[in-house]
């Protein structure tokens, strides 16, 4: 997701887009420890659209 479109949710689809994202990395991280997954950087990538989307939520929420 571009910062573009992560700017242009509302609060609840933050919130929302977290909670989905945060359950996909739960379940990538216990795939990768199972067995390897085909593409490892997807967690690393998972991690930081969540704090991505964090960042904007708190932004949000302070100008309100």
């Amino acid at each position: 997701m571009k910062n573009a479109e992560i700017k242009g949710l509302t609060l609840a689809e933050l919130n929302e887009k977290i909670g989905s994202e945060a359950e996909a990395l739960r379940k990538m991280k216990f795939a990768h420890q199972v067995s390897a997954i085909e593409n490892p950087m997807r967690i690393k990538e998972t991690r930081r659209l969540i704090a991505r989307l964090k960042t904007e939520l708190k932004g949000k929420e302070t100008q309100k």
